[in-house]
């Protein structure tokens, strides 16, 4: 890929461990994530129309999906979304505990899901319930070392691979909300970056400016 990756710091951060903080909705385990991506830097032709730099956008796209022990299939970055912090701050988290990056999150959800536990998939009733709220991020920051690397490798991949490559239904229907959100951000005045272009800050995580997500405030965490 064309984002570089960053040296880690000399301190290793530890990524959070229990559920003493967790947040419910009734019986509903509340669970933030997102989807980490990046555009391929492929210029439209001059004069291409509208169709053409949609199929552009889609086609540039590539995602971070991340692997877990004994498994074939990828996920994205999601946990538990805590007491002491937003939702979006949970997703960013997630983001770089599990895939070891940083980046500006959309205010806007890709949506809401309800799903099981991954030890309770066969279990009946309730039981591992959760309510998964996904984020679209781009990645600005591509660290080398990250909390939870040995148990979570990373892999870049195009959207239209990707859609293969789920584990979940909900998750390829997460993907779709993300092209959807592109779009529709190629269509205003917002551009997200292109990969190559330089990391604007060092925080954790941040949200895109009110042009793009209709209100949203810059959030900033050292």
């Amino acid at each position: 890929m064309a984002l570089p990756a960053s040296p880690s710091p000399v301190a290793m951060v530890w990524a959070r461990q229990g559920r003493l903080q967790q947040r419910y909705d009734g019986c509903y385990r509340l669970v933030s994530g997102c989807i980490p991506y990046t555009l391929k830097e492929d210029a439209v032709e001059e004069g291409a129309g509208k169709q053409s730099c949609q199929q552009d956008v889609v086609g540039r796209l590539q995602v971070l999906m991340i692997s877990t022990p004994k498994r074939s299939d990828l996920i994205f970055p999601k946990g538990g979304w805590e007491d002491d912090e937003s939702i979006d701050e949970a997703a960013s988290r997630e983001a770089f505990e599990e895939a070891g990056v940083k980046g500006i999150i959309s205010a806007t959800p890709l949506g809401e899901w309800i799903f099981k536990s991954k030890s309770k998939q066969n279990s009946c009733g309730l039981q591992g319930a959760c309510k998964g709220f996904m984020f679209g991020l781009q990645v600005t920051e591509l660290l080398e070392t990250w909390p939870e690397q040995v148990t979570h490798g990373r892999r870049w991949v195009p959207v239209e691979e990707a859609y293969g490559l789920c584990r979940y239904d909900w998750m390829r229907e997460a993907l779709d909300r993300l092209k959807d959100q592109l779009l529709l951000l190629e269509s205003s005045e917002f551009r997200p970056l292109l990969s190559s272009e330089p990391v604007g800050s060092p925080s954790l995580y941040m949200v895109v400016p009110p042009a793009a997500a209709g209100g949203a405030t810059t959030l900033c965490r050292c």
